[in-house]
């Protein structure tokens, strides 16, 4: 026959027990699921979003990282070749192309096209291609290997390549309806973008920070479409905003994640 006594301290104890877990899960929101681009539900949201000006412009000038330090680059990349499409001033980049490659062709063919690529943009920028790949650098003081970009870091290379930029660190107090009016007013306006720097952990993915581009608003779901641009592993998404802030609201080395808004002069 089992004991009265320990039978109500089981009943306590798993009492007790769930009112914490309670606690913690009110403490603690879950995350709401990411909707697929590419599904029913995903192309719905693109169809009925009267805030997706920019969605045309930055899928016609998206490629995919090719490093896994390049997130800040190739967004950096498509948004200039967005906001710049005509840019027949730019340098061809080269350094794709091998020896061999010209053997067979007329020596005044040109290879390549004028245009920003994920590799070109960063010699134009403070932070050495060495730095990006975790060559030790000074942050604050502190000898630190500093791989990829911090959003500032970022917002001073796209300064130097002349883009108008506003660079919004999301803080603990932060108002979320100034972020999500940022981010919707930007998004229903033409010839300017937005991108955000976020945690992929505080998201409900997985890994680190991340820098990708956004393309719409769907004010029915409170959502925004990111164009990941780590496609094979992190497909397009619809993240809730509230999702978003939170990703953005963590720290990176020296500060805050954020976002920045970008147009040409």
């Amino acid at each position: 026959m089992s004991n009265p006594g320990r039978m109500a301290s089981v009943l306590l104890m798993a009492s007790l027990l769930g009112a914490s877990a309670l606690a913690r899960a009110d403490a603690t929101p879950l995350v709401q699921p990411l909707v697929p681009f590419a599904s029913t539900e995903g192309f719905e949201r693109l169809a009925r979003s009267t805030a997706k000006t920019d969605f045309a412009p930055l899928a016609n000038q998206f490629e995919a990282q090719a490093t896994i330090a390049f997130c800040g680059p190739t967004t950096a990349a498509i948004v200039l070749n967005t906001l710049r499409p005509s840019a027949i001033a730019v340098p061809r980049d080269r350094s794709r192309l091998r020896p061999e490659d010209e053997r067979y062709l007329p020596k005044s063919l040109q290879l390549t096209v004028p245009r920003y690529t994920q590799e070109s943009v960063i010699a134009t920028g403070k932070k050495t291609r060495a730095q990006v790949f975790g060559e030790p650098s000074t942050v604050d003081g502190k000898v630190v290997r500093d791989g990829g970009y911090q959003i500032r870091q970022l917002d001073e290379l796209l300064k130097a390549h002349n883009l108008v930029t506003r660079l919004v660190i999301v803080e603990a107090q932060s108002v979320e309806a100034d972020i999500r009016r940022d981010l919707i007013d930007n998004l229903k306006r033409p010839g300017d973008v937005v991108i955000v720097n976020y945690q992929r952990a505080a998201v409900g993915q997985a890994g680190g920070g991340h820098i990708s581009p956004l393309a719409a608003y769907d004010a029915v779901t409170d959502s925004v479409l990111i164009l990941d641009v780590n496609p094979s592993h992190y497909p397009w998404v619809w993240m809730p905003v509230s999702t978003l802030i939170r990703g953005m609201r963590t720290r990176d080395v020296a500060e805050n994640r954020g976002y920045i808004l970008i147009e040409t002069r």
